[in-house]
């Protein structure tokens, strides 16, 4: 890589050059969920992946958190080469400077939302500084509900507490899929409102899979995907301007042979 592509890559939190995900052996069946995508995102910014059903925004997401290795191309994060990684040094990178959210919470239900909070704290040997985790619950606007359980929480704290969860190794990529897709319309707008506050002045990068025109509207920028490749991107995006380009795409899917 050259001096000026380096450059370039460190004012980006996450890159994909080239990138292909090939499912299947050679001999058999195959199915390709990426093909030769390439795509920057920079520190500090909101973007969403949206795209028909089948078109690879999960395995788009995957590849680029390190929870998949892809077949070909080069996927960098943090200033990190994934593909040079071993798996140690990949779990590493994921504990040190990744966050997650899934749409379905991943609490644990014995736990209070103060030790799901810990977790990947403790899982790392590291004992959490007092009172780091109940500032990560204040910064989700959980702060009085430190010692509930899941099954004492609604369905958008229990997402606001695996926010705080992500947060609390204070992680310079956020990963996001379809994080509202359990929740009402009003735990929704909240939960998007808090992934919104997170880029910008943070620094903290956040990248977002979801079919909601109204949840990609939260974003800085909206990348589409169809059959695996990207097919255009919106900047300033509204939830009428996604909601028409996706219906283009699937028009388009729905019309190929």
């Amino acid at each position: 890589m050259s001096p000026q592509e380096t450059q370039a890559t460190e004012e980006h939190a996450v890159t994909l050059h080239a990138v292909s995900k090939v499912y299947g052996s050679k001999r058999g069946a195959s199915v390709t969920a990426l093909r030769d995508v390439t795509i920057s995102l920079p520190a500090g910014t909101f973007t969403a992946i949206m795209g028909p059903s089948g078109s690879g925004k999960s395995t788009l997401l995957q590849c680029a958190a390190g929870l998949d290795r892809p077949t070909s191309g080069q996927v960098r994060v943090a200033g990190h080469d994934l593909g040079s990684l071993s798996e140690k040094k990949l779990t590493i990178l994921r504990r040190d400077h990744i966050g997650f959210v899934f749409q379905s919470f991943n609490l644990l239900p014995s736990l209070t939302a103060e030790l799901n909070v810990a977790l990947p704290l403790r899982l790392a040997g590291r004992r959490p500084a007092r009172g780091e985790v109940r500032a990560a619950l204040e910064s989700v606007g959980l702060g009085d509900r430190a010692k509930h359980r899941p099954a004492e929480l609604s369905g958008g704290q229990q997402q606001r507490v695996a926010i705080a969860r992500a947060l609390i190794s204070n992680p310079q990529v956020i990963f996001a899929d379809e994080p509202t897709g359990m929740l009402d319309t009003a735990s929704g707008r909240q939960v998007l409102s808090l992934l919104r506050s997170m880029a910008g002045p943070r620094r903290q990068t956040i990248v977002m899979v979801t079919h909601d025109p109204v949840a990609a509207s939260y974003a800085d920028r909206v990348v589409f995907l169809t059959d695996g490749q990207v097919c255009g991107e919106l900047h300033g995006p509204t939830p009428q301007s996604v909601a028409a380009h996706m219906t283009g795409l699937e028009a388009t899917v729905a019309s190929q042979p």
